[in-house]
């Protein structure tokens, strides 16, 4: 293990460490391997809530997605509803949220929806709000790189994956390019399939919801967890799900 020679960092290090013991009595070495790798990376507390762990994974929330941007000094967040996808009278809303890293930033795209079928029930009434926090998280990450899912993303399903194996249980992670294995990938076919869902499209809300440029560059980890959303939604509420698909269908703002 490289030491590290930033005294802020190693403090911050320490600070998770000592919280992810306390709170969880059998600790695995990728657990905190994991952990170290983003609190060097990225700077997030487990003390102050930027960092949650659900089901042996890390999760980041929308309050350490916005100190990194704070930290690396963003330029402006612009968010604006996707008008022919919000129905008030349905719950169901939709936001585009672009994130400019600097001046000559052209700006990093996320989408984001929202309706009761694809929430947790603790958020429920509260659907405009969660759709825009989760376009602004997608953006977010996506502009600086953070590779793992916000905790405000996973919605309906957060109470599964919570009750998935032990967090000591954690799977070993890939290296990028082996993006989920012949099982996860016969899974998301198998969803495609039976749900008759647009491939292209799918694929493109994958590259969103992962906060990747590319699927190849998504980690096992992202996209199960893509594959346990998608599967949920098109289950719970298929033509809200073809109305997020459809987002994709028209250009978007690239990256700068």
């Amino acid at each position: 293990m490289v030491p590290i020679k930033n005294r802020t960092v190693r403090k911050l290090i320490g600070q998770n460490v000592r919280l992810l013991r306390l709170s969880h009595s059998d600790i695995s070495k990728p657990l905190i391997s994991t952990l170290r790798d983003l609190t060097i990376k990225h700077r997030l507390s487990a003390v102050t809530g930027e960092l949650t762990l659900i089901g042996g994974r890390w999760y980041v929330t929308h309050a350490g997605l916005l100190q990194v941007a704070a930290r690396k000094r963003c330029h402006g967040i612009c968010v604006e509803p996707v008008k022919e996808f919000c129905d008030s009278r349905t719950s169901r809303f939709a936001f585009c949220a672009t994130v400019y890293t600097s001046p000559t930033c052209k700006g990093f795209a996320g989408y984001g929806d929202a309706d009761p079928s694809n929430i947790s029930i603790s958020v429920q009434g509260a659907e405009m709000r969660v759709a825009e926090t989760r376009a602004v998280n997608r953006a977010l990450r996506k502009a600086y790189g953070i590779g793992i899912c916000s905790i405000e993303e996973i919605g309906s399903f957060a109470e599964a994956v919570q009750s998935r194996a032990p967090s000591s249980k954690l799977p070993p992670q890939p290296a990028n390019g082996n993006y989920g294995g012949p099982k996860v990938r016969d899974r998301l076919y198998q969803i495609i399939r039976h749900h008759q869902l647009d491939p292209v499209l799918v694929k493109s809300y994958a590259v969103d919801f992962c906060g990747t440029k590319t699927l190849r560059d998504a980690s096992r980890e992202q996209v199960e967890n893509f594959v346990v959303h998608l599967a949920d939604w098109a289950e719970k509420n298929r033509n809200a799900l073809l109305c997020q698909l459809n987002n994709y269908a028209r250009p978007q703002e690239g990256a700068a």
